[in-house]
């Protein structure tokens, strides 16, 4: 999934565990001007580096996966959960040197 936005605010990165780090951020996404809203996001691992070169501010571009869970809590009741993982964040209007497709043309295959 792709949104547009402009970043709110930019967490530091918390260590979950020895093996494990999580970064959070939040975007205004004004689909509706009138109704701006204030969404989470979460980068993991090597991912929370992404938004060094960011601020509040900053119009971007996210990619992300829809994430969701079950869990039991100790009342034995289900519970679920929901995150939104983003896993490439870009200036807007500038696309990552990863994101450009290769030339079309004949010399494109090995034969």
């Amino acid at each position: 999934m792709k949104i547009s936005a402009k970043i709110h605010e930019i967490s530091p990165t918390k260590m979950i565990k020895d093996t494990f780090r999580k970064r959070e951020f939040i975007v205004i996404y004004a689909d509706k001007p009138e109704f701006p809203q204030y969404i989470k996001f979460e980068l993991i691992q090597d991912n929370c580096d992404y938004l060094d070169e960011f601020k509040a501010g900053d119009e971007v571009e996210i990619n992300f996966d829809l994430r969701g869970r079950e869990w039991v809590n100790p009342k034995g009741e289900k519970v679920y959960f929901n995150s939104l993982l983003a896993w490439k964040i870009a200036k807007a209007g500038e696309t990552p040197m990863t994101d450009v497709p290769p030339p079309a043309g004949d010399d494109d295959f090995p034969f």
